[in-house]
């Protein structure tokens, strides 16, 4: 095995592989409980300031790189994470527990969105420039000369998640998208998959060096959360905080940006139950086909999903019980699917825990018990509106394979809580013809709470594309303007900035009269390659 595809316990800054002199971690096979060679070391406040005043200083040449050049950087990092091969995935199953299949789609999705982002760059570009050219004859006052394009914020924290270790890890969305819109980044790892941040470090920082890049564009730290994790938030040289976790996590380094004498914007994308509502015509007609596709959504990947569907709202009735006597069936047969790691088994069952000793709650099923460790055993549950209504603990996320089902008197206490919830992720709703008028009040309601709306789908499975939203109102992320996932992702890390009456040798290329790389721009309000 190349060294390019085997971990060695190194973290990464500014191009220099090092090892960290802090306390020591190994991966765990979540799958075995054996602890995975080499060890790695957490970074120290020193390879905080390193990396920091590394990014900064590459900052003003990497911002200004031609968009081409960009582009070729992020298909060359792409390229270097395919050439990893199947150590790469080996390692991501070994750390993880994640099946084969799961893994090969998630390492396509990782570098299809940075190729994705490259595409932009070349097509589009990220600026959006718009000029509203002089009027010095218009009455009553004459108008200056505007012109406006986005500017990159600044060198950008990215904290790897432990459900997507690649996807939503080193060299993923946060990743691609910050260095797509020109911002050095500086990653965090997660403590659960070390060795895949390696390689995917080793493969970004090789491609910073074969592009000639200055060597601050990339690094990879290792550290805790509250240590090192809130040190990297507070520098004064990180510009923005791209984070995927726990709410009590995203919250945390919320907390630490707000406290800085210069706050600086956190995306952080943090729980979501992701209600699911069957509505009468569709439940009439297929109940049963109906509940075999959730739990097979609910199921998937032991439901370590942040668009797991955690709620299902439904009016009580011959109908539900019939949807509720498959379902309960299905999770009672489901095998037990291991977790991502012991904290997160130990999580999942003290949650559910909890959940299940609710007075209003009743447990509906369970899937098969194991002696294996670290598995996840599915679980179905019930409560009723008026509960759910007046106690939050019910909204509570329980990360994994588990789903409360809202039992409502009828469609008014229905939309009750659809207005009730949280913001979340996703809303489904399963309908049929007869529930047209019923599914256009609920849409009105669900569009003020979620990012994402499907109809008879499941929200398990996010498309990469330009029109996708992974995001949604608090507390499914600190910022429900933006989207984590789709080209829309690179909006977070840019920012406007007006030129008035600037000499036109003086402008940025983007905005000059000539329009040397021929970018879409509006000009005086007309859009066009001007």
């Amino acid at each position: 095995m190349s060294r390019m595809s085997e971990p060695t316990g190194h973290m990464f800054v500014a191009g220099s592989a090092v090892f960290g002199s802090g306390a020591k971690i190994r991966a765990v096979d979540p799958g075995t409980g054996e602890e995975l060679e080499p060890a790695f070391a957490y970074g120290s406040d020193e390879d905080v300031d390193r990396a920091c005043e590394a990014a900064r200083e590459a900052f003003g040449s990497y911002r200004a790189l031609d968009p081409a050049r960009r582009a070729r950087f992020l298909e060359r990092i792409a390229d270097n994470i395919d050439a990893v091969g199947v150590a790469l995935l080996e390692r991501a199953h070994a750390e993880s527990g994640l099946p084969m299949g799961r893994l090969t789609g998630e390492r396509a999705r990782t570098t299809g969105q940075l190729r994705m982002f490259a595409t932009l760059l070349r097509e589009d570009g990220v600026e959006h420039p718009r000029i509203d050219p002089a009027q010095p004859d218009r009455t009553p006052a004459p108008r200056a000369d505007i012109r406006q394009r986005r500017v990159p914020l600044g060198p950008v924290a990215v904290f790897g998640a432990s459900n997507f270790p690649l996807a939503f890890s080193v060299g993923g969305g946060d990743t691609a998208s910050a260095l797509a819109a020109g911002c050095p980044v500086v990653v965090k790892a997660h403590d659960a998959h070390p060795g895949t941040s390696e390689l995917v470090a080793r493969a970004v920082s090789a491609a910073v060096a074969d592009e000639g890049l200055p060597a601050g564009t990339f690094s990879l730290l290792f550290g805790s959360g509250p240590g090192l994790g809130v040190r990297l938030v507070m520098d004064p040289r990180i510009q923005a905080v791209g984070f995927t976790g726990s709410r009590s996590g995203g919250l945390s380094l919320l907390a630490a940006a707000q406290a800085r004498p210069r706050p600086i914007p956190v995306f952080a994308e943090m729980s979501s139950t992701n209600p699911v509502f069957l509505l009468p015509g569709a439940l009439a007609e297929r109940a049963e086909e109906i509940a075999d596709a959730f739990v097979g959504s609910l199921t998937a990947g032991a439901g370590q999903f942040c668009t797991n569907p955690g709620l299902v709202v439904a009016v009580d009735g011959p109908d539900l019980r019939r949807f509720l006597d498959t379902s309960a069936a299905a999770v009672g047969e489901s095998a037990p699917a291991t977790m991502l790691t012991p904290a997160i088994a130990a999580a999942y069952e003290q949650g559910l825990s909890a959940l299940a000793a609710h007075p209003a709650v009743e447990v509906l099923a369970r899937g098969a018990e194991t002696e294996l460790p670290h598995r996840c055993r599915s679980a179905l549950l019930a409560t009723d509106a008026d509960s759910f209504t007046t106690d939050s603990a019910l909204q509570h996320e329980v990360f994994g394979s588990s789903s409360l089902v809202i039992r409502c008197r009828d469609q008014e206490q229905v939309r009750k809580v659809a207005a009730h919830v949280e913001g979340q992720l996703t809303a489904t709703v399963h309908a049929s013809e007869s529930d047209r008028s019923e599914a256009g009040t609920l849409l009105e309601s669900l569009e003020l709470t979620a990012g994402r709306i499907l109809f008879n789908g499941w929200p398990t499975g996010v498309e990469v594309g330009h029109a996708m939203v992974h995001g949604g109102p608090f507390p499914a992320t600190s910022d429900s303007r933006t989207t984590s996932v789709g080209t829309l992702a690179v909006d977070r890390f840019l920012r406007p900035v007006a030129y008035q009456d600037v000499p036109a040798e003086l402008l940025p290329s983007s905005v000059r009269d000539t329009n040397p790389g021929s970018l879409w721009r509006r000009v005086d309000g007309e859009l066009g390659r001007h």
